[in-house]
């Protein structure tokens, strides 16, 4: 019986050194990737608590100090698709733009998913408490197509309303625009993320609908890739991945840099619009990049191309490489929060 025990011990202690041995052989190999290109061009749809963490990983020098100098520029939604195809943009951060750029027959797909809940707000003009006040009435918000469309269609489609019928959007660049239409009054309804909807909060505007507290998921930002750039600079990918998570660790753990670099990107000097957005920012970053196919399944549901409901959500993302970072780094990073 003695044997017996000694042997299990002996053999518990052999496992145990075999899994030690195999975490410090992956920790080495993703410490030891070299990128196919030292450069990469990073585009985002826009400037706020949601990019936080690439802007703070970015200005912390995450991906420089592995070996890859970013870039890092604004760039419209519509512009997104052609600009990942030609090369003129290797990553975009960014929203719906991949999913409709794909269904639309690009292949561009997303490799991971930096926020995917929604942190957008529906708000009214003074006096608009409900969603069904806004019947007949006009609705400010970004580009076609982005998940502020994709919210207010789902909201409408759970009233028996539509849009377009019922209600009219006003499209705008970004949300900085759709703030300063809805503010002027040439809107009845705002829908936008922070910062602009703290910035509407904080001018006494009413909450109809907070999409958060709704559970309202989506991959928002995104990060959104061309399959070939995927399957041609894999290791590059990886260390932006790296650099990426080192940007969530560092905004969550250090709230005055990472304040400090949403004030400078966003030009917003107020301190407590900076907070209330850094604070819907920190419910948002995940951990784990992973992307959730219901996230994107709702964005097929609500879009105008027909069909395009029935299509798989497989093929608009690959997780392949972001749980090859998350098992090797994400999860030594974040214990017990990433795999």
């Amino acid at each position: 019986m003695g044997h017996l025990k000694s042997f299990f011990v002996v053999s518990f202690c052999l496992a145990a050194l075999g899994l030690f041995h195999q975490s410090v052989l992956h920790a080495a190999q993703i410490a030891e990737i070299k990128p196919e290109k030292n450069r990469l061009e990073v585009a985002v749809a826009a400037y706020g608590p949601l990019y936080l963490p690439l802007l703070v990983a970015h200005e912390a020098g995450y991906f420089s100090k592995r070996g890859v100098n970013l870039n890092v520029s604004l760039l419209s939604a519509t512009a997104a698709a052609q600009a990942l195809l030609s090369g003129s943009v290797d990553i975009y951060q960014g929203g719906t733009a991949v999913i409709h750029a794909n269904v639309a027959g690009s292949d561009v797909i997303y490799v991971g998913a930096s926020v995917d809940r929604s942190t957008l707000v529906l708000f009214g003009q003074k006096g608009l408490m409900t969603f069904e006040s806004l019947r007949g009435k006009s609705v400010a918000t970004t580009s076609v197509g982005a998940f502020g469309e994709i919210a207010v269609r789902k909201s409408a489609k759970e009233r028996a309303m539509e849009v377009g019928k019922d209600i009219k959007l006003l499209y705008h660049k970004g949300p900085p625009e759709a703030l300063v239409t809805f503010v002027a009054a040439n809107a009845d309804g705002l829908v936008v993320t922070p910062p602009q909807s703290e910035l509407a909060r904080s001018k006494g505007f009413p909450v109809i609908i907070d999409y958060y507290q709704q559970g309202f998921r989506v991959v928002g930002p995104g990060t959104g890739v061309a399959r070939s750039f995927m399957q041609r600079d894999p290791n590059t990918l990886k260390i932006f991945f790296m650099g990426y998570l080192d940007g969530v660790k560092r905004a969550i753990e250090d709230p005055s840099f990472a304040l400090k670099i949403s004030g400078q990107h966003t030009k917003i000097s107020d301190t407590r619009v900076l907070e209330e957005g850094y604070a819907e920012g920190l419910k948002v970053w995940n951990r784990d990049m992973t992307v959730d196919p219901e996230a994107i399944r709702v964005v097929l549901e609500q879009s105008t191309v027909p069909k395009a409901s029935e299509l798989d959500p497989k093929r608009f993302y690959d997780n392949a490489l972001i749980r090859e970072v998350n098992r090797d780094y994400g999860s030594k990073l974040f214990p017990g929060e990433v795999r």
